[in-house]
């Protein structure tokens, strides 16, 4: 018996990185996964990923949840294929970076769109069929640089969606009570993807001497976050909502 055995988990990015670590996770469990990205190629990769392990997924590439109708269309496709929904990770999203003085307006805007807007346009089409099922778990992820500045880069507009993401989880927990939604959010620290890995082995990166101010010594993996957003998708989380669990080794209690 696997932890998420008759479940319908979708789960957005799954081409790479958490969004694939977390696809094979939860198949390996018992999910129905459903994913979506914006790049085709990875997306089927892990699909075949998955499937060799005799896990069961599927996945719509492209998909710009950043457009609200193709959010839609999405996840109405995945309820139609299992007849409903149990879980959505809302793990998809795209940063620009940049000093306050500096980052543009367009760089502002592309953040929020693909940062806090996706997150909004997932959330509001799976609701409805959240609620038919009589419950349900939202993941959403967010970070530590939701709650705190960076030292190592400017992350202006990053934080403020990250923080936009969390009070969104928050009032999702009030809303979805009645309905016996949960809504938890994961706020990770810097963890090794293939868009981070070069950031981290550059000896002239600021990421590379983050692990020194990490209590547990190393940067985060993939299937770190993975197993978190396991344990927010199965019955093992019943009684939790509300939650924002830092996935970072104890960077946040580091002054």
């Amino acid at each position: 018996m696997g932890r998420l055995d008759g479940k319908v988990a979708l789960i957005t990015g799954t081409a790479r990185g958490i969004g694939q670590a977390t696809a094979v996770l939860f198949a390996a469990e018992g999910a129905k996964v459903v994913g979506c990205d914006l790049d085709a190629e990875r997306s089927a990769q892990t699909v075949g990923q998955v499937r060799e392990s005799g896990g069961e997924m599927v996945a719509m590439a492209p998909v710009d949840l950043g457009d609200p109708d193709a959010a839609v269309g999405w996840v109405n496709a995945a309820a139609e294929v299992y007849g409903g929904i149990d879980v959505l990770y809302n793990n998809a999203s795209a940063i620009r970076f940049g000093p306050i003085d500096e980052l543009s307006i367009a760089d502002w805007r592309f953040t929020v769109r693909n940062e806090l807007d996706l997150v909004f346009h997932a959330t509001r089409a799976a609701w409805p069929h959240l609620v038919e099922r009589g419950g349900g778990s939202i993941i959403n992820m967010a970070s530590i640089a939701a709650t705190r500045g960076a030292w190592f880069m400017p992350q202006n507009a990053h934080g403020a969606t990250k923080g936009g993401v969390l009070g969104l989880t928050y009032q999702l927990v009030v809303e979805g009570g009645p309905h016996r939604i949960r809504a938890n959010a994961i706020s990770p620290s810097l963890i090794i993807t293939p868009e981070t890995e070069h950031l981290i082995t550059d000896p002239d990166s600021p990421f590379s001497v983050a692990d020194s101010r990490t209590p547990l010594g190393r940067v985060g993996y993939p299937e770190d976050v993975a197993r978190v957003a396991l344990f927010l998708a199965s019955d093992d989380s019943a009684y939790v909502s509300g939650a924002n669990i830092p996935v970072d080794g104890g960077t946040a209690t580091v002054g």
